[in-house]
């Protein structure tokens, strides 16, 4: 049977201990107070290192910070991790980078995906990241990647402004006879195409809440290259569907 450990510092009974032990949330801490609350019960030092999870040297070591520093000399240090890729200097101009956006000719790109950021990187400050170590850097960045709306390529300006001016006589001519006189009120909503059949669009908010839907669309049917929408008004309780 091993031989006790010396305590030298005998202001702290083994209750008193085991009280501080209930308190700190780190385990680690936790064993090392019991630990020595069992080696002042009178227990050897093999049993106590056992009871306590630990191996008898380890043991020593913690009684020997504990004679020196007390209780504060049980508690688990910080690591220093791994330092920064970037310098709080060099993060900032890699911010204003993103911001400022690439040089064609300089860069060869006309905008900054991850893996060109990452190339950049690695010739202005000589340090290799990997690609999902740029994303992080730029969500800490608080950045989004904002895409521009997509536009059909053989779109005609000119037809566009012919629908617009003839709008509303297409519209009387698609209503029917029974609607003749009678208020007419059109909703425009926008939304996304290509949704499946039984799924409803959903709008966000900014800050991620989703909104009640009540006010928007209530439905989106496509048939081949025919898009139905319909939508409700609260107010009139009138149903405008095309």
């Amino acid at each position: 049977m091993g031989k006790a450990i010396e305590i030298t510092l005998l202001e702290r009974s083994a209750a008193e201990l085991r009280e501080l032990a209930a308190r700190p949330r780190d385990g680690a801490v936790v064993r090392r107070l019991l630990g020595i609350a069992l080696l002042l019960d009178g227990w050897s030092r093999g049993e106590a290192a056992t009871a306590s999870g630990m191996d008898r040297q380890t043991l020593c070591d913690w009684v020997d910070r504990y004679n020196v520093s007390d209780v504060a000399g049980l508690e688990t240090g910080k690591r220093s991790g791994r330092p920064p890729a970037l310098s709080d200097a060099q993060m900032a101009e890699l911010k204003a980078l993103v911001i400022k956006g690439p040089d064609p000719e300089k860069d060869g790109v006309v905008r900054w995906r991850c893996v060109d950021l990452r190339a950049a990187i690695a010739r202005l400050y000589s340090v290799q990241v990997d690609q999902r170590t740029v994303v992080k850097w730029l969500r800490k960045f608080n950045l989004t990647r904002l895409q521009p709306r997509p536009y059909h390529p053989k779109k005609d300006a000119e037809a566009q402004e012919t629908f617009k001016n003839s709008f509303a006589s297409l519209v009387i001519e698609a209503l029917p006879t029974s609607a003749a006189g009678k208020p007419l009120e059109i909703w425009f909503q926008s939304l996304p195409l290509g949704l499946t059949r039984g799924m409803k669009p959903e709008w966000v908010r900014r800050d991620g809440s989703p909104t009640s839907g009540r006010r928007s669309a209530r439905g989106l049917l496509r048939y081949g290259t025919i898009v139905t929408i319909r939508s409700t008004c609260s107010a009139r309780s009138a149903r405008i569907g095309r």
